[in-house]
């Protein structure tokens, strides 16, 4: 008989909820006992912590970050512990719970043995048979734990009741449990020794490497997994253990107990190391004044196009400034796009810069923010994006998507799925989200859709043909324009493309030439602060005839790793990283033009803005280039960057 994890975890944790506390008090007792266990004792009972861990995480550094997540990670180890108990560890205080945190617990909670089960189900057995009736079954799972329907409940009774008799055979489910236990047990132990394989390989791996290169750690890795150096240091006999056996080489110091774990997170006690890649959002920011906008980057024939902002600024004042993709915007690796904003003073400074400041730090879920000290003026507030996850569709295949139809009258109708499609177009277009559209941001939709302005006799078509709120389109109306066009044009959908088109979509109506986002913008000291969408365009050239690019590569250079190019007096790599990426600058302050290649294919875990990790660029005198973004391909793991060059 097989019974599904969900119904073993949900009747054993039910269950054995109604006998917690004589098992805690006889627990208690064998607790005090097992202090005097030996030392094999303790690495055998950490080494399962953190077999169970693993698999659920990459790595021990990884927080458990819901209490859903401690739950299943407990059950990993074969423990089943009721609502009230997991409400014990995870407070409303609670933010996540470290791995030491995790082993605490397992030494204060029983493993869930056979008895136990046995104990339970004899109880509620009122025959003795050796049978629990479903019906029986039923009323437990509807009345203790979490509260199930009828319909949950009897998917789950149907697969424990094998012959239909109505009948559960408890002393075979015990058996099962524990047995099933176990094999996870033993799974969980093989998957753990395959990930220390393949880190001390890859350390070997690592160790082997020559040429220039940088090591850095993605944000979400850098928050969860601050990896020591000291974690392949391996125990041996201080455990009770052989020196070089298998245990020794899995246990390491880095997994051994600290003294006192936390339950609670320790607001003011984070790391150094995590604070570098976590938002140090200020404290009294609920005090600020708040402003925001929506946005989204397009990609257009290889090209960014973006909305940006002026931002004017009557006071002096501190500014935090963050920018965030919106949910279901993802990179073509599915990866959340990055996102980052470039802080433009209207003319330069007295040294000639332009750039104030841009965003370096992340939190894991893609949020950037920067923090800074504005003069009043008027500032341009210029999204950007990197091109490592957001790029250019490579080809498009697939069936086309049915936009218009027509009802029983004949009357042309749009689709259900094209109708859902147009109400997120609405949503992201709304750019102060208001739940309104009005004349700019139609305008600024109107530019990006056919290339013009809405004059005024076409703004005053919409005003006849649809009802307006307050002079705004609402989501109702902007869905009866396009129905309007759809029977207008008596079916003919290419007009329809060419909105969904320029608005990001493919054929199968799914945004992937598109990345929308959430602008935030805080002042401390100014309370009339005005941030406002000009344009949704490429970017404009700046004064000195500057681009963009030209500004940024200026930053990254100031703030960048130099190293010279091997044979070039005047050539130099500039290697700049932050919590999300790391960028290659190539300087030539030589008088001609240099051919240079650079070599990334041995970077791990990198993607980056271009096709391959190998390319050739040509460096006019006296001019920059930036040669690679280059960011993580799984933000969970390590990533390092290597790159060799040669003058060609």
């Amino acid at each position: 008989m097989l019974f599904s994890d969900n119904f073993l975890f949900t009747l054993t944790s039910i269950l054995l909820g109604k006998d917690r506390t004589s098992r805690e008090l006889e627990f208690s007792n064998m607790s005090r006992r097992s202090s005097r266990s030996s030392t094999m004792d303790q690495g055998e009972f950490i080494l399962e912590c953190k077999a169970a861990y693993l698999s659920m995480f990459d790595s021990i550094k990884e927080k458990i970050e819901s209490q859903d997540s401690l739950l299943e990670a407990l059950q990993q180890t074969g423990r089943n512990p009721s609502v009230k108990i997991l409400k014990k560890y995870w407070t409303n205080d609670t933010d996540e719970l470290s791995f030491d945190d995790f082993v605490d617990i397992c030494k204060k909670e029983p493993v869930t043995t056979s008895d136990d089960l046995m104990k339970a189900f004899r109880k509620i057995d009122i025959n003795g048979d050796g049978y629990i009736s479903l019906e029986e079954l039923h009323k437990i799972l509807t009345s203790k734990g979490e509260k199930k329907s009828k319909s949950e409940v009897k998917k789950m009774i149907d697969e424990v009741d094998e012959n239909k008799d109505g009948r559960l055979d408890y002393k075979e489910f015990c058996q099962m449990v524990m047995s099933t236990t176990e094999e996870s047990k033993k799974m969980q132990r093989k998957m753990m020794e395959r990930k220390e394989k393949k880190k001390r390989q890859d350390i070997e791996r690592r160790g082997d490497v020559s040429g220039s290169q940088v090591s850095v750690r993605s944000a979400a890795s850098s928050v969860k997994n601050q990896e020591k150096s000291s974690s392949h240091a391996y125990i041996g006999n201080g455990i009770g253990t052989p020196a070089g056996s298998r245990k020794s080489s899995l246990l390491s110091i880095d997994d051994l107990p600290r003294p006192s774990p936390r339950v609670k997170k320790d607001k003011s006690r984070q790391g150094s190391v995590s604070r570098a890649h976590k938002l140090d959002e200020p404290k009294n920011l609920r005090e600020w004044t708040h402003t925001k906008s929506k946005g989204s980057f397009f990609m257009e024939d290889g090209s960014l196009i973006c909305h940006q902002y002026d931002f004017n600024l009557p006071d002096d004042s501190k500014i935090w400034i963050t920018i965030q993709p919106q949910k279901g915007s993802r990179g073509m690796d599915s990866s959340p796009v990055d996102t980052s904003v470039f802080i433009l003073r209207d003319r330069p400074d007295e040294d000639g810069n332009l750039l104030v400041a841009f965003t370096e730090h992340r939190d894991s879920r893609g949020k950037y923010g920067v923090s800074c000290d504005l003069s009043a003026g008027k500032y341009y507030i210029m999204p950007y994006t990197t091109g490592c996850r957001f790029k250019s569709r490579k080809s498009e295949s697939g069936k086309e998507a049915k936009l218009v139809s027509q009802d029983k009258g004949g009357k042309y109708v749009i689709t259900k799925s094209f109708r859902k499609v147009l109400e997120d177009i609405f949503d992201y277009s709304d750019l102060d989200g208001n739940g309104f559209m009005s004349r700019k941001e139609f305008n600024l939709f109107n530019i990006r859709t056919s290339g013009e302005e809405v004059a005024d006799e076409e703004w005053q078509v919409v005003e006849d043909r649809i009802d307006l709120e307050d002079g705004e389109i609402t989501k109702a109306g902007f869905l009866q324009l396009n129905e309007l066009e759809a029977e207008d044009s008596e079916g003919d959908t290419e007009d329809l493309w060419t909105t969904l088109v320029s608005m990001g979509y493919n054929k199968q109506l799914v945004m992937d030439q598109a990345c929308p986002f959430q602008l935030d913008v805080y002042t401390e000291d100014c309370d009339d602060a005005e941030l406002d969408v000009v344009r949704v365009d490429s970017y404009p050239t700046y004064p000195g005839d500057l681009s963009f690019d030209d500004i940024i590569s200026k930053s990254f250079i100031k703030q960048g790793e130099i190293s010279r190019v091997k044979g070039m007096k005047d050539l130099c790599m500039y290697t700049y990283t932050n919590d999300g990426w790391a960028t290659l600058v190539l300087d030539n302050k030589s008088h001609t033009r240099v051919r240079v290649e650079l070599d990334c294919s041995r970077s791990e875990n990198v993607t980056s803005n271009h096709d391959s990790l190998q390319r050739t660029l040509r460096v006019d005198p006296g001019s920059t280039v930036i040669a690679y973004h280059l960011m993580p391909e799984d933000d969970d793991r390590d990533w390092q960057v290597k790159c060799t060059e040669t003058i060609r």
